[in-house]
């Protein structure tokens, strides 16, 4: 009876051993997201908003349930030490650096490499005693240029671009989960709000999938990617 209690409890310690290394390790990619970068006219753009949309994104990634999300705080205050801000790169020391001291097993990088913006008169809207409300539409468009570097070899296992588009007459509601704060609180209810949610819902569903799903969702992708390719061979232009 004795040997019969010792197996169990050697049997139930060795489950909750398993179950805390499970729940340590739990299959989930650990991701840090750096802050963005901007090569466009953006009226929007100022400083500080590469970090306000790094935390965006990661607030995004986190929602999904299917990242482990290293801290906005801890990340920056590592990649400024590494000087990645002003290189844009990262090489297998420094990424392995990264990795050691943050536990970031990928470091995902986004660059605003288009935006545009067009507001036009759509010759109508409402008036009250004489006073005009509305009668504007405005569109946007945005780009991210996306890269995912795995910080043990320093390779960008992958990249994509991603696109956000608004089209408003008037106020609408958000897809993004999270909120706006910081220097972009301004811009929520604007048609570059509306695009950046739209390009960063986009970024974290093709993160999802390219990363953690890996299933038939990459055909959607490439179709995108192909799409978006064919754009470029001309001048872009809002739908």
């Amino acid at each position: 009876m004795k040997k019969l209690m010792m197996c169990v409890a050697i049997a139930l310690l060795g489950a909750t051993a398993t179950g805390s290394a499970f729940a340590a390790g739990d299959g989930r990619p650990s991701i840090g997201v750096a802050e963005f970068k901007n090569e466009t006219a953006a009226a929007w753009w100022g400083g500080g908003v590469g970090w306000d949309l790094s935390s965006m994104l990661s607030n995004e990634l986190s929602s999904s349930g299917d990242f482990r999300v290293v801290e906005r705080q801890k990340l920056q205050n590592v990649l400024e030490e590494q000087n990645l801000a002003a290189s844009g790169r990262v090489s297998a020391s420094t990424g392995a650096k990264i990795g050691k001291l943050t536990g970031a097993q990928y470091l995902v990088t986004g660059t605003v490499s288009a935006y545009q913006e067009n507001t036009s008169s759509t010759g109508g809207g409402l008036s009250f005693k004489g006073i005009g409300l509305g009668g504007k539409q405005s569109e946007a468009y945005m780009a991210i240029d996306l890269r995912v570097i795995n910080t043990t070899t320093g390779d960008v296992e992958f990249s994509r671009t991603v696109e956000g588009r608004s089209k408003s007459s008037g106020v609408s509601v958000g897809v993004y989960r999270g909120g706006f704060g910081g220097n972009l609180a301004h811009e929520e209810n604007t048609p570059a709000g509306k695009a950046i949610r739209a390009a960063l819902v986009e970024a974290s569903d093709y993160l999802d999938c390219a990363m953690v799903k890996r299933n038939g969702c990459m055909d959607e992708y490439n179709a995108k990617e192909q799409k978006r390719r064919e754009g470029d061979k001309k001048a872009l232009k809002l739908d």
